[in-house]
């Protein structure tokens, strides 16, 4: 009754009780998107803001796969999962502003969510006015080349901090924990854009894991000097501390023998400097080209790959898997074997950008891939905002509800393995440690809070509802403590 009068008067009751147990959280700068900071020069070492204390329990929370009925109290210690018991309404008595002990009020709690393949350089560029007058004319994939190269060639720090910083801080008010970023190096930006990211990577340490890509979206061995100077550029990127991973796009090369050479240098280049490896592959629906993932697991084989402990191999995109007969998708399941490759889709992007002449579109059905044919597979949101897809947000989550459409897989293990696809599946993927939907004790306490509406009933109870209908507040907490 008391919620109910002081919903009228326009006061959100869990709300202000949160305020006082917690304080406010730091407000955004003013401007005039609710997501956007104004276009303002600012210092490139911005303060991070500071940490919220360490969480010592979380009461009161509905969990996956435990009946919606039934309330839980988790446990935290030095950053893990300590415990997790059924909940007891006497330890809410007495909770003081200064408590480590978080009361949630019966809101859903879920393994925090992780950005697989997202570009940490070029998110915005439609929306920011320094590149308004790159607008898309006819939304082809060369068209979006060109307007980035365009862009690129305008970029400078403070830009490339006010985007980025904007990306990282949307996501983790989403419930990201982590993410694997790409950032360009080549002869147009040079290392600025990786610079930028190290940078960014710092900045959010402790609330956000930043695994860095130095990434050749030009060619390896095409184009101006044959691609010498992306190549040496790139040499010098994979030895920056605080680089995770190499990548390269050998699509872009001018035929297929170059499009072997760029596989095989960049595969010698992250064995040689200890680095995890993601490529950019197979993004066509050509039925007449061979998919290169063949030569890619080829490659893998000469150079010894498991043989040398080579790290995890990626492949993005693929979309030209899409036309495989099933024949094929079980060679390809079974020529990988044991080897540490994985595929991550990004509908959001292929659906935009892909399609025949016949109007035929793909993406890779990630789904399926997993649950029939048993690959190590994700889903992520790829681009922000740019020529590639002007649409979309930097939830994880809606890719994953658009997975429910996409991929036919509307059951509630679907939206089980979902939700993985952007939370476990996509951080195992990374080498990242994470929590599982059961929360067990020892895993990483890192979560997300979906808050209950104001509309009781509207209050997520379960995962099928988070990944149907991904709207909702969120809070977000890394190694225990509520960064956001």
């Amino acid at each position: 009754m008391a919620g109910a009068y002081l919903a009228a008067a326009g006061i959100n009751l869990d709300e202000e009780m949160s305020k006082i147990q917690f304080g406010s959280l730091p407000t955004a700068p003013q401007s005039s998107s609710p997501f956007y900071p104004p276009q303002t020069s600012q210092s490139s070492s911005a303060v991070r803001p500071p940490l919220s204390r360490a969480l010592t329990k979380v009461l009161g929370v509905r969990l996956p796969r435990k009946p919606s009925s039934t309330l839980w109290d988790v446990s935290i210690s030095d950053g893990v999962v300590e415990a997790v018991t059924p909940h007891d309404p006497a330890a809410r008595l007495g909770l003081r502003p200064t408590s480590s002990i978080l009361d949630a009020h019966e809101a859903f709690l879920a393994p925090s969510l992780c950005h697989a393949h997202i570009h940490l350089d070029k998110p915005f560029l439609l929306s920011d006015s320094k590149f308004s007058d790159l607008s898309i004319t006819d939304g082809s994939f060369d068209e979006a080349m060109t307007l980035t190269t365009a862009a690129k060639e305008r970029f400078e720090e403070e830009d490339l901090l006010r985007r980025g910083r904007a990306l990282i801080e949307e996501s983790l008010a989403f419930g990201v924990t982590a993410m694997r970023a790409f950032v360009e190096v080549d002869g147009t930006v040079g290392m600025m854009d990786l610079d930028a990211g190290l940078k960014l990577k710092r900045e959010f340490e402790g609330r956000c894991e930043v695994q860095i890509v130095a990434f050749a979206q030009l060619a390896l061995f095409s184009g101006r000097n044959g691609g010498e100077e992306v190549r040496r550029l790139m040499r010098e990127a994979a030895g920056r501390e605080g680089v995770d991973v190499v990548g390269s796009t050998p699509y872009v090369e001018a035929d297929l023998d170059r499009e072997k050479q760029n596989l095989k240098w960049i595969f010698d280049l992250a064995l040689e400097k200890g680095k995890m490896l993601d490529l950019h592959i197979d993004y066509h629906l050509d039925v007449e080209k061979e998919p290169l993932v063949w030569d890619a697991l080829e490659v893998l084989r000469e150079v010894n790959w498991e043989g040398k402990a080579g790290k995890s191999v990626c492949m993005g995109h693929c979309t030209r898997l899409t036309l495989f007969e099933e024949s094929e998708w079980r060679r390809l399941r079974e020529s990988i074997g044991s080897m540490p490759v994985s595929f991550v889709g990004l509908p959001t992007s292929d659906l935009y950008m892909m399609r025949t002449q016949d109007g035929r579109k793909g993406t890779l059905n990630v789904s399926e891939m997993i649950e029939k044919y048993g690959f190590q597979a994700a889903v992520a949101v790829n681009n922000v905002g740019n020529a590639y897809t002007p649409q979309g947000s930097s939830d994880p989550l809606s890719v994953a509800s658009l997975g429910v459409g996409v991929y036919q897989a509307g059951t509630k293990k679907d939206a089980d393995v979902l939700y993985e696809c952007v939370s476990s599946r996509a951080k195992h993927m990374l080498g990242l440690a994470h929590s599982s939907l059961d929360l067990l004790p020892g895993e990483p306490a890192d979560f997300v809070l979906f808050e209950r509406e104001e509309v009781a009933w509207r209050t997520k109870k379960s995962i099928a509802e988070v990944v149907y209908d991904p709207q909702s507040r969120r809070r977000t907490i890394k190694g225990g403590r509520l960064v956001a």
